[in-house]
């Protein structure tokens, strides 16, 4: 598969404009008409909602590391460090689908789907199936 130079760029300079409405949302404004409040707001409460998901990962991935000392080395860093890396792909993914749904409801269009709940699901249930296979094969040392 070859990929044009043209396509790249094109594909940057749309990235770009999406992170530039993270740093200065005001700009939404400028595009198509003001939705009802009230889709605004469950828009905003969805996003408060993946920070809380986010924080708890992190959390939990600083937990995990801390708090796991009888847990083999090896196990511990990699179950904290994909609790960590979940978390903040967890928080970039949060304002990401703010503004893109912004965005869509502000231009009547059908909001963005994702397939990021369905990865995120995934990735915790992997670790938790991780943790149970951990404890159930004794990895704990004693």
């Amino acid at each position: 598969m070859i990929v044009s130079v043209k396509a790249v760029s094109r594909k940057l300079r749309a990235v770009a404009g999406v992170v530039r409405l993270w740093f200065t949302p005001e700009r939404i404004r400028d595009d198509g008409a003001t939705p009802d409040y009230r889709f605004s707001l469950a828009n905003e409460r969805t996003f408060l909602a993946w920070l809380r998901t986010a924080l708890a990962l992190v959390g939990g991935g600083f937990a995990v590391a801390q708090f796991l000392p009888d847990l083999h080395h090896w196990l511990r860093v990699t179950v904290a460090m994909v609790l960590l890396v979940g978390g903040a792909l967890c928080a970039l993914r949060a304002v990401n689908h703010w503004a893109r749904c912004e965005r869509a409801m502000r231009r009547g269009e059908d909001l963005p789907v994702s397939r990021f709940p369905t990865l995120l699901a995934l990735g915790l249930g992997a670790v938790a199936l991780a943790m149970v296979v951990a404890v159930g094969a004794g990895w704990a040392r004693r």
